[in-house]
């Protein structure tokens, strides 16, 4: 008799658990890492609008903080201005980035001596778990629940 050569239906079942079993391990650790990743970018992300925010009132006296994302951004910079001053690139100007939504909010007074940014994971607990925030201090605070406005009573990143 002629002796049949390849692999058995069993050996083959076995193969594909064992890489079933490797796939089910490797996905969440990949999907902490990317929310991780989000959440990284976020507080870069706020560290840039920061410095943004601190240039343009630096550069814009009379007007102070910047009111909006778009007046920090700008595609025109020749020469920048203070509702396009060329100091974010446009897709943080958008206001999303990374899995996160960044917000320009509480800008008060003449001229604008306060501000504050707040960034939102798009998914909860798919782009990211935790709410970050800054104000004129630019300390970068975090909560796991969503924020409203961002005050001392925010936990600081450390």
């Amino acid at each position: 008799m002629k002796k049949d050569k390849g692999f058995s239906l069993i050996e083959l079942l076995i193969v594909v658990a064992i890489i079933l079993i490797i796939a089910a391990i490797a996905i969440p650790n990949l999907l902490r890492a990317r929310i991780a990743a989000n959440e990284s970018s976020a507080v870069a992300s706020l560290r840039t609008l920061n410095t943004a925010q601190i240039s343009y009132d630096s550069s814009y006296p009379t007007v102070g903080f910047a009111t909006t994302l778009g007046a920090l951004s700008g595609t025109s910079c020749a020469p920048p201005g203070s509702t396009a001053a060329c100091y974010i690139d446009s897709t943080l100007a958008s206001g999303t980035k990374s899995g996160y939504t960044f917000q320009l909010v509480g800008t008060t007074g003449t001229p604008n001596a306060t501000y504050q940014f707040i960034a939102s994971p798009l998914n909860a607990n798919q782009t990211g778990v935790r709410y970050f925030c800054s104000f004129a201090d630019a300390v970068i605070r975090f909560s796991a629940t969503s924020l409203a406005s961002c005050t001392t009573s925010v936990s600081p990143l450390q």
